[in-house]
């Protein structure tokens, strides 16, 4: 029994994912269709062919460190993922309320997801420790196929890296 819960705390092995794959989804793999609504009551959607590039970045906790650094450093590049047409959306276990509070402490300008029964998460493969999200991002072009991974962030550059990214795929269209 003590095993089990650690387990689950400490999110032992691969997650396994709703398609039947286990660990996190790879480029070149559908993004997975799902949607909820944001801090805002706004509803979001992610798979599927859509209008534009969409970053899906998932966080451990709102109001931490790393956190912030990651979120603040899109707030500050969010005229160059406008100009580049790549919407983003931060995802983490923390409720629709500690959200709205981060995003308006932070002047954030993109959506943040709430996902405390890890749909989300679940459906990309992004494991867990402690019951919060790992920090990992996936670029998604606009015909709905994940063209990046990124599973090892470094929250203060992260944001410049994906934007290179952007360029990098969209110069080989």
């Amino acid at each position: 029994m003590a095993l089990g819960l650690l387990g689950a705390l400490f999110a032992c092995g691969p997650t396994l994912r709703p398609d039947g794959g286990e660990g996190l989804l790879q480029a070149g793999q559908p993004a997975p269709t799902l949607s909820a609504t944001d801090q805002n009551g706004v509803s979001r959607t992610v798979g599927g062919p859509g209008a534009q590039w969409l970053l899906v970045y998932f966080y451990p906790k709102d109001g931490t460190p790393g956190c912030t650094t990651e979120a603040c450093a899109f707030r500050d590049a969010w005229t160059l993922y406008d100009e580049a047409g790549v919407m983003i959306y931060g995802v983490s276990t923390d409720d629709a309320a500690s959200h709205k509070e981060f995003a308006e402490e932070h002047q954030l300008p993109f959506p943040l997801i709430a996902d405390p029964d890890r749909t989300w998460a679940d459906a990309f493969g992004v494991g867990s420790m402690l019951g919060m999200a790992e920090r990992v991002s996936f670029l998604i072009d606009p015909e709905g196929q994940v063209v990046a991974q990124y599973p090892d962030v470094d929250p203060g550059v992260h944001a410049n890296q994906v934007l290179k990214d952007v360029e990098r795929l969209r110069g080989s269209d």
